[in-house]
This record gives structure tokens, C-alpha cells and sequence, in this order.
């Protein structure tokens, strides 16, 4: 767990963190590959605010709960600063920070302009396979969305963006995509389902499947943008409803 330090709360991590010696490393290679699993942790839980915006975060504690050395915290808290999802302020602390709108709204300009050129490219190369496993996608959302299943419809949402990515070859670009959209992430578990209705979402990835199909590079690229363009919809509500989640 992780405690919120301005109310003594505690805060679950969203899953738990094994963190096995390995035996044949070293002790540099151990504490980084500790670190990524404490920065993939603490990332989940501030994406799907278990952390919200503003909260304190205790290196030495969340060090002790994990039973780990402080060095691999600092580490993911350096590289977590780093995706803009905490903000390391001297002699003070450690905090989740707040969402910025112009940093949601830079992140969804880059990243609309690669996935619309990765779109038209997988219009023209996706195999049969890759069309099967965008469908099977988006079976499995319309089945979380049922559920209410939220934070599983946007982990399917992840692999349906990932897998349009793979069907083009462009994975390269889709682990560059993973590294600019932090906070979009923020916004997008905030959004649903009230701002952002998941049935909208699953028309919209469904009318990607279908221009992808019918190796339609104009019809990808139109539902693809349209696709990414509704979080311009949903901002303005989500900063209306939770100002305080938000940079003045």
C-alpha cells in the first residue's frame, strides 16, 4: 500500500508488486528492474486515481510497505516526474500532480497526428489476423462496458490502439505514443462513463475496424481523428466537474 500522508489514509496499490532478488545480477540491474515495477504500480494507481492529483507521496514509506530499499522508489519517482504525473519540489516533498489542460491538450495534438498516419498505413497492410484481433477487441470491450467494468474497458482501449499500431508495423511508434499521453490517461479514466458514454467509444473503434476492412486509408484516417478528438468534447466537463484535479 501506499499512505496519503495529509490524512493517513491508506491508499491500495491497484495491484500487488512481487519484487524477486535476482541472484545473477547485479545489484545496479536489480534495484532498475525494480524500479520500472514500482514506476508501472504507482503509475496505474495515479492514471486511475488512487493517487488523486495533489496527494503527498512518501518515498521511505512506500520504500517500508514494499519492503524494498529507497533507492528504486527515488528512481521511479524521478522517471514518474519525468511522464509528468508527480512533481518533485525541493525540501518539501513529493506530489501527484494536477492535470494540465494544455499538456492534455498538446498530448492529444502529437499523438492525433502519428495514430492518423498509423491508421492510413494499417489500411493498407493489415492482415486477416490483425482485423480478427481488433474485433475480438472490441467484443471484449462491449463486454467490460456491460459490466461497468471501467478501468478493464480502458486497458482493452490500450491494446486496441497497440494492436492498430502492430497491424501497420509501427510499434516503434506506439511505445513513443506511450510516453507522451500520461495525462491524457488521467482524463480518459475520468471521463467515463459520464463525460465520455463508452457506447460512443465503441461506435467510433468500430468504424475503424470497418474502414481498416475495407482498405479505406480516407475512411481510417477520418474515424481515427474523429475517434481522438473526443476528449476536446469531454474536457471541458471533467475540468468543470473536478476543478480542484486541475492546474488554475
Amino acid at each position: 500500500m501506499i499512505v496519503n500522508m495529509s490524512d493517513a489514509t491508506a491508499l491500495p496499490l491497484p495491484v500487488p508488486l512481487p519484487l524477486p532478488a535476482l541472484a545473477d545480477a547485479s545489484l545496479r540491474q536489480r534495484q532498475s528492474t525494480i524500479a520500472g515495477r514500482v514506476y508501472d504500480t504507482v503509475r496505474r494507481a495515479i492514471v486511475q486515481l488512487q493517487l488523486e492529483p495533489g496527494s503527498p507521496l512518501s518515498e521511505a514509506d512506500i520504500a517500508r510497505q514494499l519492503g524494498i530499499s529507497r533507492q528504486p522508489v527515488r528512481e521511479a519517482f524521478i522517471k514518474l516526474s519525468e511522464a509528468g504525473l508527480v512533481e518533485i519540489r525541493p525540501q518539501r516533498g513529493t506530489f501527484v500532480r494536477l492535470i494540465s489542460l494544455r499538456e492534455v491538450e498538446n498530448a492529444r495534438f502529437i499523438r492525433e497526428a502519428i495514430e492518423v498516419a498509423i491508421a492510413r498505413k494499417a489500411a493498407v497492410e493489415a492482415a486477416g489476423t490483425d482485423i480478427a484481433a481488433l474485433d475480438a477487441l472490441v467484443e471484449q470491450q462491449r463486454a467490460a462496458a456491460t459490466s461497468s467494468d471501467n478501468a478493464g474497458f480502458l486497458h482493452l482501449d490500450e491494446q486496441f490502439h497497440q494492436q492498430i499500431a502492430r497491424s501497420a508495423g509501427c510499434e516503434d511508434a506506439w511505445r513513443v505514443l506511450e510516453g507522451l499521453k500520461a495525462q491524457m490517461d488521467r482524463v480518459r479514466y475520468l471521463s467515463l462513463p459520464q463525460a465520455t458514454p463508452l457506447d460512443v467509444i465503441l461506435e467510433q473503434h468500430t468504424a475503424i475496424v470497418d474502414a481498416i476492412r475495407r482498405c479505406s486509408p480516407d475512411a481510417a484516417e477520418a474515424a481515427m481523428r474523429r475517434h481522438l478528438s473526443e476528449i476536446l468534447t469531454s474536457l471541458p466537463k471533467i475540468a468543470t466537474q473536478k476543478p480542484a484535479y486541475f492546474t488554475p
